[in-house]
C-alpha cells in the first residue's frame, strides 16, 4: 500500500513543474504589443521552441524508455489528435465576446494540444520517484527534503522538467498575446496547460511498470501533436502576419525558428 504522504509529495513535485510554465509569460508584462515583424519573429520563436522541445525532449525521452517502434503509432496518434481537433472546432458555434470565432478556435486548439502534451512529462516525474521508492532510497542515491528521503533521480527529473517548462510557457504566451489575452491570463493559461503533470505524476507513481512500458507511445503522441500543430497553425499564422513584409516575412520566420531551436539546444544535454 502506497503511503498517502508519498503520493502527496509526488503530486507537489508535479505541481511545481506546472507552476514553472507560468514563468514563461513574465516577459509579456514588459511589452504591450508587437509590430507585424515582431509577430512573425515571435510565432517563429514559438515554432522553434516547440519543435526543438519535441526532438530534444519528448522524442529523446521516448527513445530512452523503450523501442522506437512504439513511438511511431504514438506520433501518428498525436497527428490524428490535431486533425480531429480541427474538425471538432469547425463545428464550435459559441463566440465569446472577447474573441473572434476563428481566434477562439485557435486558442482552444493551442491550449488543448499543449495540455495533452504535458501529461507524459508528469508521468516521467512520477516514474522517477517510483523507480527507487521514496522509502527505500539509500543515502548515496537520495537527498533529504522536508524530512523525506527523495531519490536523486526524482530531484533531477523535477528540476529538468521545470526548466523545460519555462520556454514552453513562453511558447504558449506568444500566440495568446497575439490573440489579445491579458498578462495574468497568459500566466494562468500557461500553468493550466501543465496541470495534467501532477496528475500524471501520481498515476505513474502507482502504475510505474505500466507507465514505463507505454512512455515511448506517450512521448511520441505529444511530439507528433506539437510538430503537426506548428506546421498547420503556427507557421501559417506567422506567414499571414508577414504578408505585407519584404519577402513575405519568411526571413523573420526563419530567424525566429532558429533562435527558438538554439534556445532549446541545452535541453539535449540535460
Amino acid at each position: 500500500m502506497v503511503a498517502v504522504e508519498n503520493v502527496a509529495f509526488v503530486f507537489v513535485a508535479g505541481l511545481l513543474t506546472a507552476l514553472a510554465t507560468g514563468l514563461g509569460a513574465i516577459p509579456f508584462f514588459l511589452v504591450d504589443e508587437f509590430s507585424d515583424r515582431w509577430n512573425v519573429l515571435l510565432w517563429g520563436l514559438a515554432s522553434g521552441i516547440m519543435v526543438a522541445a519535441s526532438l530534444f525532449g519528448l522524442v529523446r525521452e521516448g527513445l530512452a524508455y523503450g523501442s522506437p517502434l512504439l513511438m511511431v503509432p504514438g506520433i501518428l496518434a498525436g497527428v490524428l489528435l490535431v486533425v480531429v481537433a480541427h474538425e471538432l472546432l469547425d463545428d464550435f458555434d459559441q463566440s465569446p465576446e472577447q474573441f473572434e470565432r476563428a481566434d477562439f478556435k485557435k486558442l482552444l486548439l493551442i491550449l488543448g494540444i499543449l495540455t495533452v502534451h504535458s501529461f507524459p512529462e508528469g508521468v516521467a516525474v512520477g516514474v522517477s520517484f517510483a523507480e527507487l521508492g521514496l522509502e527505500s532510497a539509500t543515502p548515496e542515491s537520495a537527498v533529504g527534503i522536508l524530512g523525506v528521503s527523495v531519490p536523486l533521480l526524482a530531484v533531477f527529473m523535477t528540476v529538468a522538467i521545470s526548466i523545460h517548462n519555462v520556454p514552453e510557457g513562453t511558447a504558449i504566451a506568444i500566440p495568446l498575446r497575439s490573440l489579445g489575452v491579458s498578462e495574468w491570463k497568459m500566466v494562468w493559461w500557461a500553468v493550466f496547460s501543465s496541470l495534467p503533470q501532477p496528475v500524471g505524476a501520481v498515476i505513474a507513481y502507482y502504475f510505474v511498470t505500466l507507465a514505463k512500458a507505454f512512455l515511448p507511445f506517450g512521448f511520441g503522441f505529444a511530439a507528433g501533436a506539437m510538430v503537426y500543430l506548428v506546421l498547420t497553425e503556427f507557421v501559417p499564422e506567422a506567414l499571414e502576419y508577414g504578408d505585407g513584409l519584404p519577402g513575405g516575412g519568411k526571413r523573420e520566420l526563419t530567424a525566429g525558428v532558429a533562435v527558438g531551436v538554439l534556445a532549446m539546444v541545452p535541453l539535449a544535454f540535460v
